[in-house]
């Protein structure tokens, strides 16, 4: 088992930036690809970036929808992953999850291809 807890969520103007933070406990972290989701209200879960586990890579992967607006990176010695957050927009208001993903399965924007998520973090952009 790989337990995930996000944090960093918050409400912030539009045109701000937030940083989110996950921390992973359990099994080896540099086993994983790790990635960030958000659903927004009434929504579908939304792939939004991964950061490949370093037997694939090391690479990190965007959605166009945050492609030069987010940053995601991680740190193996730390077993953290970050997604920092830039020139908000009040369409980027949703609940934020951290997910992790068996490096053998292909793929990564899909929510099935995840093995475990973190409870999730409220991140509130106002007009």
């Amino acid at each position: 088992q790989v337990q995930l807890v996000e944090s960093g969520g918050g409400l912030v103007q539009a045109g701000g930036s937030l940083r989110l933070s996950c921390a992973a406990s359990g099994r080896t972290f540099t086993n994983y690809d790790m990635a960030w989701f958000r659903q927004p209200p009434e929504k579908e879960r939304e792939f939004l970036a991964v950061f490949t586990a370093p037997r694939s890579g090391s690479v990190p992967r965007y959605s166009d929808s945050v492609k030069g607006r987010f940053t995601i990176s991680r740190d193996n010695a730390k077993n953290t992953v970050v997604l920092e957050m830039n020139s908000l927009k009040p369409e980027d208001t949703a609940v934020y999850y951290c997910a992790a993903k068996e490096t053998y399965l292909s793929g990564y924007g899909s929510t099935r291809r995840y093995n475990y998520w973190g409870q999730g973090t409220q991140v509130t952009v106002s007009s």
